[in-house]
């Protein structure tokens, strides 16, 4: 079974509420992660807000996103 983001809602800073296909849900801390030049947009808290679920997984416009089993990881990390 192929792991997918089903359900996103941005609760504050850089942390997102996610629920996925496994019936697992939690909140991350996305702050942390965000290196590297594609990231760097969404350090801006008003443009890291704009996410939307695209191809099984939270995206933003400027073409970032993370792999749902990266994510997934995040959440088992808490």
């Amino acid at each position: 079974m192929f792991l997918h983001v089903v359900r996103a809602e941005y609760v504050a800073d850089y942390r997102i509420h996610l629920w996925f296909s496994d019936d697992s849900d939690s909140q991350v801390d996305l702050g942390p992660v965000l290196d590297g030049p594609i990231f760097e947009r969404l350090k801006d808290p008003a443009f890291f807000r704009q996410f939307r679920l695209i191809g099984h997984t939270v995206a933003w416009e400027n073409g970032a996103d993370f792999a749902p089993e990266f994510l997934h990881g995040l959440a088992q990390s808490r």
